[in-house]
């Protein structure tokens, strides 16, 4: 399972990395693999581990002194295959490559 994360503290002002640094420490000690992007966090793993990993999350961002947070989640998840970011990254690749456009 594939998910993309986004956390974002309420009432804090324009600048998040502090906050989202401190989620970024967790995630790499949770051993998930993950990817940090510009707009959010791709974590790949059991949906159980990154339930928990979300969870935790928030009450990290909520130890720092906020008290709202806005969570966007989106999840790929297939029943048909096993598959990575690394798979989905090599798939558009390779048709790039086979592609006339």
């Amino acid at each position: 399972m594939i998910v993309e994360i986004s956390f974002v503290p309420i009432g804090v002002g324009t600048s998040l990395s502090k906050y989202i640094a401190n989620v970024i420490k967790n995630i790499e000690k949770s051993g998930l693999k993950y990817q940090l992007t510009p707009m959010g966090t791709i974590v790949e793993g059991e949906w159980g581990e990154i339930s928990d990993l979300i969870d935790y999350s928030h009450n990290l961002i909520f130890e720092m002194g906020i008290e709202r947070i806005i969570t966007n989640i989106k999840i790929d998840y297939r029943l048909d295959k096993k598959y990575s970011m690394q798979d989905k990254l090599e798939s558009v690749r390779k048709k790039m490559v086979e592609s006339d456009v």
